[in-house]
């Protein structure tokens, strides 16, 4: 969908991944890093190509925090439901899992499933292309 332009959640090309407005928005701002190579670990790319990729989701998760005014910015990298290299970059805020796990402080998945991708926490139209617009000029910003 990225590669044909049809993709709604699509921000930005960067040389090894695509950037991308998460599709539920709990955690406001949530977004996604996916390889543009397919490989399910990150010790099997090569060097060069590795050190780029977590530059670039370093870059990417920066901006994410800027654009979203994150407390903090939770990294993830699983593969184990979809079994190709993406991050996960979870903008934070005090609160957000309201009192799941730790008095609130915990990660992201210690908030139930079911409220967390909840059709309410989908972005409509406008406000999927205002997020969009914050992330892109903010990567533009640090690229």
């Amino acid at each position: 969908m990225i590669k044909d332009g049809v993709n709604p959640y699509f921000v930005k090309e960067l040389s090894t991944g695509y950037v991308v407005i998460g599709d539920n928005q709990h955690f406001k701002g949530y977004t996604l890093f996916l390889s543009k190579v397919h490989k399910t670990e990150l010790f099997d790319l090569d060097f060069s190509t590795k050190m780029k990729f977590l530059e670039e989701m370093s870059v990417v998760a920066e901006a994410v925090s800027k654009a979203f005014k994150a407390d903090k910015i939770n990294y993830e990298l699983l593969g184990n439901g979809d079994t190709h290299l993406h991050w996960h970059l979870f903008p934070r805020k005090a609160g957000d899992i309201e009192n799941y796990g730790n008095n609130g402080k915990g990660p992201v998945w210690w908030y139930p499933m079911e409220k967390m991708y909840d059709d309410s926490n989908r972005p409509s139209h406008k406000e999927l292309e205002e997020m969009k617009s914050k992330l892109l000029f903010e990567l533009d910003k640090l690229i």
